[in-house]
């Protein structure tokens, strides 16, 4: 079995408790659940005792817990857990059943090939970036939080440029599905294609090279279905994209 949801934020008991997941009675640690970003498990720089408690609770499962990252991961510690081959492609083992499939990796599970890749471009940031290395950051923080529903995030510590893949990530992924002939069954991300966007985002959402990518490889990759969270929206935006926030679906 495969199960697949959205976006979490850190809320995970409401989505992952055996009322909500019955089949985890029967599962076992060949079977998967997968996070389409923003698990934020690792969201601190240094671990905490939330953040072990719940490591600890998922490894517990009868199942293996995957997720990608999204724009909310703590980026910096995320990239310096040890990296793993698994299934086919590269991981971040949290635990050993606790893994980060990694961007533009190809990983085949009980039969189907899974395309990943993470990350996504915050769109949260109307009142900027904050840099604590800015002299006059305390005041601007101050200054922010008199402010009604203030929006804007710390570099290095809520936001971090790494959100965004790099080069060597792009050109990886792009390698590994010329590598399977431009044919996977899933593809799962944390943002989508520029068109799917521009159906299913809101006003603060743009256009990015990120979503540009993707478009090229809806264009170009022979899939199957395609499952996406970062828009907050439960969407079927046909019968092969699909954006979930809390929905738990079986896709295997």
């Amino acid at each position: 079995m495969i199960f697949i949801t959205g976006d979490t934020h850190g809320r995970y008991k409401g989505r992952f408790n055996t009322e909500v997941l019955p089949e985890q009675n029967q599962m076992t640690k060949d079977d998967y659940v997968i996070v389409c970003g923003d698990f934020t498990l690792i969201g601190c720089a240094e671990e905490t005792r939330e953040e072990k408690y719940w490591c600890d609770w998922f490894e517990s499962r009868s199942y293996t817990l995957l997720f990608i990252d999204g724009n909310h991961e703590h980026h910096l510690r995320l990239a310096g857990f040890p990296v793993k081959e698994w299934h086919g492609g590269k991981v971040h083992e949290i635990r050993p059943h606790v893994l980060h499939l990694m961007r533009g990796q190809v990983f085949e599970l009980q039969g189907k090939t899974f395309f990943t890749f993470g990350g996504g471009q915050s769109h949260d940031l109307k009142d900027g970036i904050l840099d604590p290395s800015d002299p006059d950051y305390k005041q601007k923080k101050r200054e922010l939080r008199r402010e009604f529903d203030p929006q804007y995030r710390i570099k290095g510590v809520s936001w971090f440029e790494e959100e965004m893949p790099t080069e060597e990530e792009l050109a990886e992924g792009l390698d590994n599905l010329a590598r399977h002939n431009n044919t996977v069954d899933y593809i799962v991300t944390h943002c989508c294609c520029t068109s799917t966007q521009a159906l299913v985002g809101d006003p603060s959402t743009r256009a990015n090279y990120l979503t540009d990518y993707f478009e090229n490889i809806h264009n170009t990759v022979d899939y199957k279905k395609w499952f996406f969270g970062h828009y907050h929206k439960e969407i079927d935006v046909n019968d092969r994209e699909f954006l979930l926030e809390r929905r738990l679906i079986r896709i295997v």
